[in-house]
């Protein structure tokens, strides 16, 4: 199952808990459109039906059964950079 780093857990705080988000709101990671082996990430105000919910602190990653299995043995991490804007990776799991 992906696990989240630390600096990914805060990250997705910050990014769900902007105000006018529901209370729900989590990160969604999808196989993306058109790219082979390719994942987008959104945010979601909810699970979708056969989704893999990971929660972690007070986080909520939702994942989408054709994503899950390639993400098994990863972890995600999150850097921040100087002008604020987040970029998500997968690394293995320690």
């Amino acid at each position: 199952m992906l696990t989240l780093t630390d600096q990914a857990v805060s990250a997705i705080r910050n990014l769900t808990t902007r105000p006018g988000l529901p209370a729900e709101t989590g990160l969604r990671i999808a196989p993306a459109d058109g790219r082979a082996g390719g994942l987008a990430l959104s945010l979601s105000d909810g699970a979708q039906p056969g989704d893999q919910v990971i929660e972690e602190a007070d986080v909520q990653v939702f994942v989408q059964p054709d994503a899950a299995a390639a993400l098994d043995d990863k972890a995600l991490d999150a850097q921040v950079n100087a002008d604020g804007e987040v970029s998500f990776q997968l690394q293995p799991q320690a």
